[in-house]
């Protein structure tokens, strides 16, 4: 209204400028379908102003140069710091989308994994020489839920896993995944390391007493773990589209989850691999021979504890 009654965009120093905010606030604060609808009547708008205001006012206003040229430069740089102002308000949201994401991977993924699955759309698979597997149970999980309501066994596993997920960042090694009342862990993926074994024996140690420190509220029941552990070669990789997942492949996968299923309640089952990297630090007791199946039988030791 103001560039029609003055006579044009020059002698109303390009006031009509002010609109042009419409459709970039809506480009940033709304949905993008909605901008170029906005944008679409900024462009209606110029072409029916700029004639209509040749119409009102053939001549123009007659005002002074330098009020002119005061009022464009007004409405030129407040303007643009509007717009400025807008482009770094999405900016920042975009920056803060982009933490939301990048933290949601690293609470699904290594941290290593998660930077590489940004940069590589490639499928990520690798092979690791030696590495160590953990996978830890609770004893009599299933007659023990039915006996509590369903938020008591959420609440214990939350409680007994979110202990375990503190020993393992205090270990260096990697959380796997979980399965039901199954934990799972290892060691030396996707950063190598020689004490692999060491780590995960010591943290296995700590998460006995962790269970023993949980009670069901059951009586005041505590509870007892199966844990087994095997070391060796390994592949891991990341599957899946929807929902993915950093997992671990191979034999030292499968004996480890042997170890704990054909563990003995309340201790730590590992095989001759594991046993052999670990018997100068630990104690250690013969099971003897444990039937694996499409093993055959297995040689496998009882943790105790450390060496004094």
């Amino acid at each position: 209204m103001l560039t029609v009654a003055l006579g044009g965009l020059v002698p109303s120093s390009g006031v009509i400028l002010w609109s042009f905010l419409a459709p970039l606030g809506a480009a940033v604060f709304d949905r993008p379908r909605q901008a170029w609808k906005w944008f679409g009547a900024f462009g209606a708008l110029l072409v029916v102003t700029i004639p209509l205001s040749e119409l009102v006012r053939p001549d123009g206003a007659e005002l002074p140069t330098g009020a002119v040229l005061a009022f464009a430069a007004l409405n030129i740089g407040a303007v643009c710091l509007v717009t400025f102002a807008v482009v770094v308000a999405f900016a920042r949201q975009r920056e803060l989308a982009r933490h939301r994401v990048e933290s949601l991977l690293l609470d699904i993924l290594p941290e290593e994994i998660a930077q590489r699955l940004q940069i590589e759309p490639q499928t990520i698979a690798d092979h690791f020489d030696e590495a160590s597997v953990l996978f830890a149970d609770v004893v009599d999980f299933t007659p023990l839920s039915s006996r509590l309501h369903a938020k008591e066994v959420v609440e214990l596993l939350d409680r007994l896993f979110g202990s375990f997920d503190e020993l393992a960042d205090r270990y260096g090694v990697e959380k796997i995944k979980t399965i039901g009342d199954c934990y799972m862990v290892a060691a030396g993926v996707p950063r190598p390391r020689p004490d692999h074994a060491l780590a995960l024996v010591r943290m296995a140690l700590e998460m006995h007493d962790c269970a023993a420190e949980c009670l069901t509220g059951d009586g005041g029941r505590n509870l007892q773990l199966r844990i087994g552990i095997s070391s060796g070669p390994l592949v891991a990789g990341v599957i899946g589209r929807k929902r993915f997942l950093y997992d671990l492949w191979g034999d030292t996968v499968n004996m480890a989850s042997r170890m704990e299923s054909h563990g003995i309640p309340g201790a730590i089952q590992i095989t001759r691999p594991t046993w052999e990297l670990v018997r100068d630090d630990f104690v250690t007791e013969p099971q003897g021979l444990v039937e694996v199946k499409g093993k055959g039988e297995v040689e496998t030791w009882r943790l105790v504890g450390p060496r004094l």
